[in-house]
C-alpha cells in the first residue's frame, strides 16, 4: 500500500510540474554579417575585374557587380552599393577584325591613341547627358582576337575634366585586364 501511495504522489508531482510552462525568453535577432563577395562571383566579364585592384587604380570603391552575356559579348557593371553612379562597365567581344579595321571602324572621332595596350587602343570622353555626368572610355583590340571597352559613367554634376583625367586611370586598369581569361 505504501508503494502505491508513493507512486501516486510522485505521479501527482510529475503531472503538476508538467502543467506549468515557463515563459518564453525574448532573444534579439542576430546582427546581420556583411560578407564581401568578389566581383568574379558574378561571372561573365566580371571574372576579369577585382574590386580591390579597381579601387586601387581608379580611386573609387565598388562593391556590387552584375554580369551579362549576349552571344560572343560579355559585359560587367560595377557600382557602389547605395548609388547608381558612378559605374564602371567592361565589355569584351570576340572579333576577327585587324588593326586597320579597328582604326577605321571602331576608334571614335577625336579619340586619343594609347600605347602599350593590346594591338591598338584609344581613349576619349563624352559630355554629360540626361541623367548622368560625363563618360570616360578606353577601348582596345586585344592580341587574342577580342575587342574590349572599359567605360566610366560619372554622376550627374561631375566635371568633364575629371573624366578626362580618369581616362589615364582606365588605361592603367585596362592593362591589368586579361581578356584571354573569358
Amino acid at each position: 500500500m505504501r508503494g502505491r501511495i508513493v507512486v501516486g504522489g510522485l505521479a501527482g508531482l510529475l503531472v503538476s510540474g508538467c502543467a506549468a510552462e515557463a515563459e518564453p525568453v525574448a532573444v534579439p535577432p542576430p546582427v546581420p554579417i556583411a560578407v564581401e563577395v568578389a566581383a568574379a562571383s558574378s561571372g561573365g566579364a566580371c571574372r576579369l575585374l577585382d574590386f580591390a585592384v579597381t579601387e586601387q587604380v581608379v580611386k573609387t570603391r565598388f562593391d556590387v557587380a552584375a554580369a551579362s552575356e549576349q552571344g560572343d559579348t560579355h559585359a560587367c557593371v560595377l557600382r557602389a552599393g547605395g548609388a547608381a553612379l558612378p559605374e564602371l562597365t567592361l565589355s569584351v567581344s570576340e572579333t576577327t577584325i585587324d588593326k586597320a579595321t579597328f582604326a577605321a571602324d571602331v576608334v571614335p572621332d577625336k579619340a586619343a591613341k594609347i600605347t602599350g595596350l593590346g594591338q591598338q587602343a584609344y581613349r576619349r570622353t563624352t559630355a554629360a547627358a540626361s541623367g548622368h555626368g560625363p563618360v570616360a572610355e578606353v577601348g582596345w583590340l586585344a592580341a587574342d582576337g577580342r575587342l574590349a571597352t572599359l567605360s566610366w559613367t560619372g554622376a550627374r554634376g561631375s566635371e568633364r575634366a575629371a573624366a578626362e583625367k580618369l581616362t589615364g586611370d582606365l588605361a592603367a586598369l585596362a592593362k591589368k585586364v586579361d581578356t584571354r581569361a573569358l
